[in-house]
């Protein structure tokens, strides 16, 4: 299949459709503005579900209900529209409801610009709604890893019964890259998604022996009851973080000196810094959490190798994945940071004169 010239928030959406999302639910805001009017254009077309709620509130209680009924939903906003959105995604953590939710990450905190930032890791990560839940959370560098991620995290959600998050940003929902995209899900396939889901989904009202209509619920009023499901809900997220790691290497060797660690668009950045390094000589490795939840502790670990000197991690943001990036090192070198705010994006040439001050 040839590539297609596509701007991020317009490929994700594509991608999503091609994955079996047929029920969207979303309210404006930039700068995804694209994603949501390029679901409202084509999710007709496919006999599918576009609603415009009146708030992020609502777009996200709806995701819970269409997600209760067992069939592949999404949401998408931005920085502070997701925030308002968390205390849904809290619910259906608790509820065990599979959804992706797409957040194309603009400058914070508060209302702030509509410019590109990283300021959210924070909240994807650590959790921004209440109680002690996990959201798998996802880093595209780039608008065809962006598409790509759209199948993955229905798969992921489906697969544990939890929320999915595809963590972007202003830069990457606006720039514009050829995508290839994967063949699109027949009917008699997206049927069978829904199928995966009969033990535990909203069914409908029939009598009938082999009929139940099954109950979705967080609210747990007995405190031993709440804490058994805390603790299956921890050993899933367990499980989680022994098998769906994803990280990327770019240029890791032992003869690396100095080792960034950098997500997202930010990465790509970095990855032009370090290849003028390396026409001058000079070795320096990049890991790039694709998964910034889990984290790959054990990657960043791993690629400090004989001859690293400091670990430097760049962000725009203040230094939100520094606190994991610190966990990993485990006190082994130096770990420093740089970063830049405001929706303002730093440059190769700034990346590099940062690293080489470092030799």
């Amino acid at each position: 299949m040839s590539k297609i010239l596509m701007k991020g928030n317009e490929a994700v959406a594509e991608a999503a459709i091609r994955a079996g999302c047929r029920l969207y639910f979303a309210y404006p805001i930039t700068p995804q503005s694209e994603l949501i009017e390029y679901m409202a254009k084509m999710m007709p077309k496919v006999n599918g579900t576009f609603l415009q709620a009146e708030s992020e509130v609502s777009a996200i209680n709806m995701v819970y209900g269409a997600a209760g009924a067992g069939k592949r939903v999404m949401t998408s906003s931005s920085s502070p529209g997701i925030a308002l959105k968390m205390e849904g995604v809290s619910y259906m953590a608790g509820a065990e409801l599979p959804a992706v939710i797409i957040n194309v990450q603009r400058g914070g905190p508060g209302l702030g610009d509509i410019q590109p930032s990283q300021g959210d890791y924070f909240q994807a990560t650590k959790g921004g709604g209440h109680g002690d839940y996990r959201m798998i959370v996802l880093a595209p560098s780039s608008v065809q890893e962006f598409a790509d991620m759209a199948a993955e995290a229905f798969d992921l959600a489906d697969k544990y019964r939890n929320p999915v998050m595809i963590l972007a940003d202003g830069m990457l929902g606006q720039m514009m890259e050829p995508v290839e995209f994967k063949p699109a899900k027949t009917q008699e396939e997206i049927d069978a998604l829904g199928n995966i889901h009969n033990s535990w989904c909203i069914c409908p009202n029939e009598d009938g022996d082999a009929k139940h209509h099954h109950e979705i619920n967080s609210l747990e009023i007995d405190p031993s009851v709440l804490e058994k499901h805390v603790n299956e809900l921890y050993e899933k997220y367990g499980r989680i973080e022994r098998d769906e790691v994803r990280f990327d290497t770019y240029n890791v060797s032992d003869d690396n000196e100095i080792l960034c660690v950098a997500w997202g668009t930010a990465s790509r950045i970095v990855k032009s810094a370090i290849n003028e390094l390396t026409a001058q000589g000079k070795s320096v490795g990049l890991i790039r959490p694709i998964t910034c939840w889990p984290f790959p502790y054990e990657a960043v670990a791993e690629a400090i190798g004989p001859k690293v000197r400091k670990v430097y991690v760049f962000e725009l943001n203040t230094g939100q994945m520094l606190d994991d990036v610190k966990i990993a090192v485990q006190g082994k070198v130096p770990v420093t940071f740089w970063g830049k705010v405001g929706g303002i994006v730093f440059t190769p040439a700034e990346i590099k004169e940062k690293l080489e001050a470092c030799f």
